[in-house]
């Protein structure tokens, strides 16, 4: 992981950036959720894997950022459900979103990160990874 971290150090940046870009909502609770779970911190090894994925298989080069930016955002949104189905309390040592907000933000949150993702899949502008 550390091979890989070190080889798109750039690129995982700018996921990050793009993923926290995305969670910004008009409504102030959506984001302090889901940025309580992004900032949690984790190893981004499926958005990692993505854009190792795209720099083999892709002559598009902005093709796997948004994808990468959807994994993870589809990961933390299952997260979020997982947490509320499990009646978590705590995650990476920090005390769960459904604990802090309650069951029904955390769903609604893991929801608004679903769609986000699938917009950033679009953007994509290949529908396969739809499929």
């Amino acid at each position: 992981i550390s091979v890989l971290h070190q080889h798109l150090a750039q690129e995982i940046t700018y996921v990050d950036k793009l993923i926290l870009e995305r969670l910004k909502s008009r409504i102030p609770l959506v984001e302090q959720v889901a940025c309580h779970l992004i900032q949690a911190g984790g190893k981004r090894i499926r958005p990692l894997l993505t854009l190792a994925c795209g720099r083999l298989f892709s002559s598009t080069a902005g093709y796997a950022l948004n994808l990468a930016a959807a994994v993870e955002l589809i990961h933390t949104a299952t997260l979020l459900h997982d947490d509320v189905i499990d009646e978590s309390s705590l995650r990476r040592d920090k005390p769960t979103a459904n604990y802090v907000w309650g069951n029904a933000p955390s769903i609604l949150v893991g929801d608004f990160l679903f769609s986000k993702s699938f917009q950033l899949m679009v953007e994509a502008n290949n529908l396969q990874v739809l499929g």
